[in-house]
């Protein structure tokens, strides 16, 4: 009996460092079966996502928290910033024996299309960190990965389970709570209705998210047909200067542009903080969907969603130290929830060998 109990006893740390032992192995097998470049560029990619897209965000709501008016303006800086992966295409076609890919009508048009869906977002998301506090539209942003699954499945014909379904839910959900607990997340320059018109906003705009990234997906299977790493820049060079051309159309239309001089007097800090936030905020934002890419294109939805859940808490994090956002029980708990349903998106896109086990 004695004897029984202790082998019971010893079985389970035995089975957990066998465990430990199996992922050990496993992990430094997935290392050598790939070149130390890809490792690198993968970890520059998800660096850019959980760097510069939190630092994206914080910046647009600097720019209004210090003095910025200018939806236009911050949708712009999005865009502008359209010639910097162009800087990583140009040594693709000279030393990698890459070819551009040929621009036929179809595809044109579904980059006018892409570029000027993208150029709307960023000015819904613009009004959204108008009106918010950069860790409530971060939060409320997330449920873009709502529309992206259902769109995604209406338009890809991409799968949703149980898992998916319950993500969907549970970050709907998130978003209630914080709408439900408005009051305490209102700046006092700020009034209910601006706020009301931030949420709304931030909610449109990532519905429109999850619709370009589906349609974004639909141009790969059913236009270009080839998936390669140059292909994808190719596409987020042509998206953002058509989002570039449309933007830029409504500053001059808005006569922004003039204005920008006048903001720059009066902005927190002065001119040459003024325009510090718009330089960084356009290189830090091409520089996240940059990461994006990389992620994508070298390992694979489900890290990219990984990544995006752990963004979310840090740039809510860092919108309290840096910004002074208000953070009440309800935002942590919406914060919680939402860490829940992306951990239940990542868990339904797991990949799965024919045994029903992980692969």
């Amino acid at each position: 009996m004695e004897e029984g109990m202790s082998t019971m006893d010893t079985d389970p740390p035995k089975k957990m460092w066998d465990k430990i032992a199996a992922y050990k192995t496993l992990a430094r097998d997935a290392y050598k079966s790939k070149p130390t470049s890809y490792w690198i560029l993968l970890l520059l990619g998800s660096a850019g996502m959980l760097v510069a897209f939190p630092a994206s965000s914080l910046l647009s709501r600097l720019y209004f928290s210090n003095g910025g008016t200018s939806k236009w303006i911050s949708s712009w800086v999005a865009v502008a910033g359209w010639p910097i992966p162009v800087a990583f295409l140009i040594p693709m076609y000279l030393f990698s024996g890459s070819s551009p890919t040929p621009l036929t009508l179809k595809l044109t048009i579904s980059y006018v299309g892409l570029g000027f869906l993208s150029a709307a977002d960023n000015l819904m998301y613009a009004y959204a960190y108008a009106y918010l506090p950069a860790s409530t539209a971060s939060l409320v942003a997330s449920t873009s990965l709502v529309f992206s699954a259902l769109f995604g499945y209406f338009i890809v014909k991409n799968k949703i389970n149980a898992s998916i379904i319950n993500a969907l839910v549970v970050i709907t959900a998130a978003m209630v709570i914080i709408a439900l607990d408005s009051d305490s997340d209102i700046y006092g320059n700020i009034s209910k209705k601006q706020y009301i018109l931030g949420y709304v906003w931030d909610v449109l705009a990532s519905a429109l998210h999850g619709l370009i990234f589906a349609l974004s997906e639909r141009v790969f299977v059913s236009l270009l047909g080839r998936v390669s790493f140059h292909v994808v820049l190719e596409q987020q060079v042509m998206v953002s200067f058509f989002g570039f051309l449309f933007t830029t159309i409504g500053l001059l239309l808005n006569d922004d542009f003039h204005g920008m001089s006048s903001e720059a007097k009066t902005f927190k800090g002065g001119k040459t903080a003024y325009y510090m936030v718009i330089i960084w905020s356009i290189i830090t934002f091409q520089l996240g969907v940059l990461g994006a890419t990389a992620v994508l294109f070298l390992s694979s939805t489900v890290l990219a969603g990984v990544l995006n859940a752990v963004r979310v808490p840090l740039t809510s994090i860092a919108a309290v130290i840096l910004l002074k956002d208000p953070m009440s029980g309800f935002k942590i708990l919406s914060l919680i929830i939402t860490f829940w349903g992306f951990a239940s998106y990542i868990y339904g896109n797991r990949p799965v060998n024919k045994n029903n086990t992980i692969a």
